[in-house]
């Protein structure tokens, strides 16, 4: 008994999981409104392009470049969540995007604009499942997909 998937099967899955995960990260932001920070937004490119990208696999399964692209496409968002993690668990800075420290505004109407346009912090956990963050979850969901897709590019024949 096989308890991997085919090339066909492991392309409909990944469609189906980054559907899922785009679904879900939109549900939590939208539905429970909680704001999500600029990470979390980049956190999302990644699964967009691999719902395009795991389409086109499964219409031509037999070659290997498309699978690679998947393998990219998780590897950057094994680091984009990790270190989105890294810096919710205070292992990284912050970089300038993720905060609202530009309070050295002397124009009124620039401080106004700017205390409206409240940008959450890249380090402030809002949201967790089971006790991990979504960054987190991200991060050891793209590190298996990435090491059984390279799995499945040296071991898979058809």
């Amino acid at each position: 008994m096989n308890i991997f998937f085919n090339k066909k099967n492991f392309y409909i899955f990944i469609l189906f999981y980054s559907l899922s995960a785009i679904l879900f990260a939109l549900y939590v932001e939208h539905i429970l409104l909680y704001e999500a920070c600029k990470l979390c937004l980049y956190q999302r490119i990644p699964y967009l392009f691999a719902i395009f990208v795991s389409f086109v696999g499964y219409n031509y399964s037999n070659n290997n470049k498309i699978l690679i692209l998947i393998i990219i496409i998780f590897s950057i968002s094994f680091f984009i969540s990790g270190y989105h993690y890294g810096i919710e668990n205070n292992i990284f800075d912050e970089f300038s995007g993720c905060s609202n420290n530009s309070l050295d505004i002397t124009n009124k109407v620039e401080l106004l604009k700017s205390l409206n346009n409240n940008i959450p912090s890249c380090k402030d956990v809002n949201f967790k499942l089971f006790g991990i963050s979504l960054a987190g979850i991200n991060f050891l969901l793209s590190l298996l997909i990435v090491i059984y897709s390279l799995r499945t590019l040296f071991y898979e024949k058809k």
